[in-house]
């Protein structure tokens, strides 16, 4: 039985109102989180102590209100509709309809992961690795996937990587906290990022202690003489793909980095993010082929498989070996054995590959969808970042207000992200991040139709 706080006063009376007030309040301040399935009405009266009546009557109203939805089979549960006011605005809630239709970037097509070739790759695992393969893995990761990562990331992403440089990580975030850690104890306490940039990142620097610094973006990339400036000896950057704006680091900015790092004894962190998907653009190599002793790269099959198997690596220079493994050691004594295993058997038999061709043409489909609905509905948007990735950059028409369209999305349904958040000082025109591998064509096509309606009003898109 799942059991739920709400704080009565008896001797206030009127137990029924205080039962929706209580649970309206956990849900506002995410007590209760999005898709939380809520206790029967019948175990919440007799944890609470108070009629079922009272809590069916509860119940209904917070349906009513959009706080819970209620469908036969899956019980009662906190609607994924709900967004809490925003900070800086405590008085401002957003009304939101059933979001049905989430344009959140970052997230793959869950429902995609190539579950019997995983599985297939996995019964070869346990069939064949030895019992010591189940003893405490090594902190740089299973000999054997740092010797298929190696060979993976020269073929593929051009990249000069040695096994012995190699460190199996947790992702990418666990790859970006040691190298904070290991930045920190060299004393390169400033770190720049591109602006704008993934604010989800900043957290990780801020426990680790470093100062950020921001270098702005334009239509090739990552400024480097906006880098200079900033005195940092350290640079985050997301060359193959930048996040939000979709655009590649360019030749001459790849150079000029390059060249940046060897003059001022500088260290590139390079995200590898998005590299895995292109669609109308040649393939573009990391930048840590062109400077290995510069550069740390990060990677990860967060989008080419799922975020949850928390399966990364990190290319190292030599310099760095030592004290990452020596952070990685401390931090969890090494990532899961087993995953690794089987990753290197879908490497190995090239299942791995075949699923990354499959989901392009899936991606691409996709993608097609939303920029074919843009041009239909909102035909005076700019679209960025359209050669590769799963997200777009849409620049709304001149005049319209990012955070207002946001709202008037939610009302209708679609959730999108804003740009204004990812910015730090670089200006810009009013812009939103939109995801689309989560949702079929037909769906895709439907959202826009309606993100359409809430750029402008109503009557100004009649389609």
């Amino acid at each position: 039985m799942r059991e739920l706080l709400v704080h009565l006063d008896r001797s206030a009376g009127r137990l029924g109102a205080q039962v929706q007030s209580g649970l309206r309040a956990a849900i506002r301040s995410g007590r209760l989180p999005a898709g939380f399935r809520m206790p029967s009405t019948r175990a919440l009266a007799e944890s609470l102590g108070v009629s079922r009546g009272m809590v069916v009557d509860a119940y209904e109203q917070l349906v009513a209100e959009g706080y819970l939805t209620s469908r036969p089979g899956s019980g009662t549960r906190v609607t994924t509709a709900y967004t809490a006011p925003h900070p800086a605005h405590p008085a401002d809630p957003v009304p939101v309809g059933p979001i049905t239709h989430d344009l959140k970037p970052g997230v793959p097509d869950l429902a995609a992961f190539p579950r019997a070739a995983w599985l297939a790759a996995t019964r070869h695992v346990m069939a064949t690795a030895p019992h010591t393969a189940l003893g405490y893995p090594g902190p740089s990761g299973a000999s054997e996937l740092r010797v298929a990562l190696a060979d993976y990331l020269g073929r593929v992403r051009a990249a000069e990587a040695r096994p012995e440089h190699i460190v199996v990580v947790d992702g990418v975030a666990q790859g970006l906290s040691l190298v904070s850690q290991a930045l920190r104890r060299l004393g390169r306490d400033v770190l720049a990022v591109e602006d704008p940039s993934s604010d989800r990142q900043r957290g990780i620097f801020d426990t680790h202690g470093l100062t950020v610094a921001y270098a702005r973006t334009d239509a090739e990339g990552l400024d480097v003489a906006a880098l200079a400036r900033t005195g940092a000896r350290a640079v985050l950057v997301t060359p193959a793909h930048q996040y939000p704006t979709g655009v590649v680091l360019s030749p001459p900015r790849r150079a000029a980095l390059v060249d940046w790092a060897r003059a001022h004894d500088g260290l590139i962190v390079e995200d590898d993010y998005d590299a895995e998907f292109r669609y109308d653009r040649d393939p573009v190599g990391c930048l840590q082929g062109l400077a290995p002793d510069r550069v740390v790269h990060l990677g990860s099959t967060s989008k080419a498989l799922a975020p949850g198997m928390r399966l990364g690596w990190a290319v190292l220079p030599a310099p760095l070996i030592e004290r990452i493994h020596d952070l990685k050691t401390n931090a969890d004594l090494g990532s899961a054995v087993l995953p690794q295993l089987t990753l290197v058997r879908m490497l190995a038999t090239g299942a791995y590959e075949r699923h990354l061709r499959a989901m392009r043409a899936h991606y691409r489909a996709r993608r097609d969808a939303v920029v074919e609905a843009l041009a239909e509905h909102l035909p005076a948007a700019r679209v960025h970042g359209v050669a590769a990735g799963l997200h777009l950059c849409v620049e709304l028409p001149p005049g319209a207000d990012e955070s207002a369209t946001v709202r008037r999305a939610a009302a209708l349904g679609v959730r999108v992200e804003p740009m204004a958040a990812l910015r730090a000082f670089a200006p810009g025109p009013p812009a939103l991040i939109v995801g689309y591998a989560g949702l079929s064509p037909d769906r895709l096509r439907e959202a826009v139709r309606l993100l359409a309606r809430a750029v402008l009003p109503a009557a100004a898109h009649p389609g």
